[in-house]
Order: structure tokens, then C-alpha cells, then sequence
């Protein structure tokens, strides 16, 4: 048991040092997987969701910018799309508007055919991938907090399955030595 603790601990190890070291790679597939999620927005309503949910929450559009939803069928800015969401981002990419009760759906309409200052005014126009690693990079204590926090139970884990197995070595040794020497007519 406390072998296999060590070896999913080592393991966790390796991918978080690998991760600090390799990050130009990570960052490469993290825009790779956002890259995919975009192509896929309006196959899957979790994805959609979680989507919006961090644009929403990081104050993004797209991946590394609002021009990424090109990727996607629906938003594609080509001629030839017949989609009626062409050349638009969805709406959580639409900044916020004060005191407004419902929120417009059709706000981010259009806004990949305008240039960069011009949609700024409407969505936002920065990647989310830009912003997702600067979160992290702020909040690198707290993820180290609580990279230690899940660190620190496995290691007692490893500890107290060692000592116990210890313990349990010692038992066995004892029970021998006492039919050992119950053996002993002396005894």
C-alpha cells in the first residue's frame, strides 16, 4: 500500500515539475485544447457552457483573440458561411453593460468583421489563453498551497502505512519468538 502512495505521489511530482519546466509545451496544448473546444462550441451544451463560463469570468474572447471563432462552423467569417452567426463571437464575450437586466444574446453580432479598436468598444477582444496563465502566474502561492495541502496527507499516508507495516513485521517477529521459546520445557 505505501508503495503504491509513493508511486502515485512521485507521479504527481513529476507532472507538476514537468509542467513548471516544459510550460512553453503546456501552453501549446492548453491553445490546442481551447482551439478544439471553439471548433466544437455548439456540438456539446457543457462545453458551451464551460466556454462561457470563463470567458464570462476572465473577461476574454476566443483563444488568443476574438478572431479564433473563425474556427468555429457557425462564427466562421467566410463568404460562404450561410450561418446567420457569421463574422460574430457569442455573447460572453460582450463586455458587461451597467444596470442592464436582460442580457443581449445577439450583442457579439458581426464583431469578427470589425477591426481590433472598434469591437474592443463592444466585446472583449484579448485571448482567454493569454489570461488564464496570467491567473495562474498571480495565483501561483494559493495553487502551491494547495498543491501542499494534497501533497501533505499522502506523504503521512506513505508514513503511517510504513510504520504500520513495520509494526506489523515486529508482531510477526514476536509471535515467532514467544512459540519459540514456549517450546522450551525451562520456560
Amino acid at each position: 500500500f505505501s508503495l503504491c502512495l509513493t508511486i502515485v505521489f512521485l507521479l504527481q511530482l513529476a507532472a507538476g515539475v514537468l509542467g513548471f519546466v516544459f510550460s512553453d509545451k503546456a501552453r501549446g496544448k492548453v491553445s490546442e485544447i481551447i482551439n478544439n473546444a471553439i471548433v466544437h462550441y455548439r456540438d456539446d451544451l457543457d462545453l458551451q457552457n464551460l466556454i462561457d463560463f470563463g470567458q464570462k469570468k476572465f473577461g476574454c474572447c476566443g483563444g488568443i483573440s476574438y478572431k479564433d471563432w473563425s474556427l468555429n462552423m457557425y462564427f466562421n467569417c467566410s463568404e460562404d458561411n450561410p450561418s446567420r452567426e457569421r463574422c460574430s463571437v457569442p455573447y460572453s464575450c460582450c463586455l458587461p453593460t451597467p444596470n442592464q437586466a436582460v442580457i443581449n444574446t445577439m450583442c457579439g453580432q458581426g464583431m469578427q468583421a470589425l477591426d481590433y479598436l472598434e469591437a474592443s468598444k463592444v466585446i472583449y477582444t484579448n485571448g482567454c489563453i493569454d489570461r488564464l496563465v496570467n491567473w495562474i502566474h498571480s495565483n501561483l502561492f494559493v495553487l502551491g498551497g494547495v498543491a501542499l495541502g494534497l501533497a501533505i496527507p499522502q506523504l503521512v499516508g506513505i508514513l503511517l502505512s510504513m510504520i504500520l507495516v513495520s509494526q506489523i513485521k515486529d508482531q510477526i517477529k514476536l509471535q515467532l519468538y514467544n512459540q519459540q521459546h514456549r517450546a522450551d520445557p525451562w520456560y
